[in-house]
């Protein structure tokens, strides 16, 4: 068994251990900027997505898939709801102990 010294101090045991993968690619991949030819609200066609996006927002169009939502608001978390809540509560359990039943 063949210790191998990782920092001063600490060593561990020397065995075999596997490549990382690597890709036979010579980059990463990279979302390219190139589409094909596309016709925008303007009647003219667009082959650079960032030329069609900026013509979009300049028009006041939404692409569909990259808007910013608005974050939700939970409908029991209103007050007046809450308060609705309870009251509605309160009054059932009052008709229970009253004696009422469905």
């Amino acid at each position: 068994m063949k210790l191998i010294e990782i920092e001063p101090g600490r060593f561990r045991i020397d065995k075999p251990r596997p490549q990382p993968k690597r890709s036979d690619l010579p980059l990463p991949y990279v979302i390219s900027d190139i589409m094909p030819p596309t016709e925008q609200v303007d009647g003219k066609f667009y082959e650079s997505k960032r030329a069609f996006r900026a013509v979009g927002r300049a028009n006041g169009l939404t692409e569909v898939g990259t808007e910013k939502l608005k974050p939700k608001t939970r409908g029991t978390s209103d007050p007046a709801m809450k308060q609705a809540r309870r009251d509605t509560l309160a009054k059932a359990l009052a008709k229970h102990r009253a004696g009422q039943r469905p």
